[in-house]
Parts: C-alpha cells; sequence; structure tokens
C-alpha cells in the first residue's frame, strides 16, 4: 500500500518539475494540473480500506472496514475548484499570448510593455 502513496509522490514532483524548469506557460499550466491530480489520488487513498465496504449503515450491520466518505466529497470539490483554477490561468495565458505573441516566460521578461 505504501507503493502507492509514493507513485503519488513520483505525480507530483513530475507536475512541481514541470512548474519550476519549464519556460513555456502551456507546460507549466500541465504541470499545475499534474499536481492537481497527485494531490486528489492522494485524499481519495487515504479513505481506502482493503475489502471496505460501502458507508451505508444498517441496522443489522456492525459498523467494520467501511470505506471513509469525507476525502470523497472532498475531492469531488477540489476537482469543480481546480477546473475553474485552470480555466483562469488559460485565460490569462492566452491574454499573455495576445499581447506578447509569446508563451516563452524568458522573452515575456525582457519585453516591456
Amino acid at each position: 500500500m505504501i507503493t502507492v502513496y509514493i507513485l503519488c509522490l513520483v505525480l507530483f514532483s513530475v507536475g512541481l518539475y514541470c512548474i519550476l524548469r519549464k519556460r513555456n506557460l502551456i507546460k507549466i499550466i500541465i504541470g499545475i494540473g499534474i499536481m492537481e491530480y497527485a494531490v486528489n489520488l492522494f485524499f481519495i487513498l487515504s479513505g481506502y480500506r482493503t475489502e471496505g465496504r460501502s458507508p451505508i449503515f444498517a441496522s443489522d450491520q456492525a459498523i467494520k472496514n467501511m470505506v471513509d466518505p469525507l476525502p470523497q466529497a472532498i475531492v469531488s470539490t477540489l476537482i469543480v475548484i481546480g477546473l475553474s483554477l485552470t480555466l483562469l490561468i488559460i485565460s490569462i495565458a492566452i491574454r499573455i499570448y495576445e499581447k506578447y505573441g509569446t508563451f516563452d516566460i524568458t522573452r515575456i521578461n525582457k519585453l516591456k510593455g
């Protein structure tokens, strides 16, 4: 089970690498999306139980080995927030391209205007 958490960390690290090392705005936006998915996957995995059952209570069942529904609710909210954030960043990148004619951060820093 720990290997899945390590894979989440690797996925997050790939997104962080894209943000810190790439100079193209589109690649940076993709890196932010990868990081969001890694965090969402981590939250989902935190509520997972091996051979768990759905959290529906019945009078004849014992509360044992149930999957936690709270991370699922948080992730559904985070997906909506992440989508709106991505759309905002893309619209800002389009405006930057319209003004400067490039997505390269180093060239944008050199231009005045």
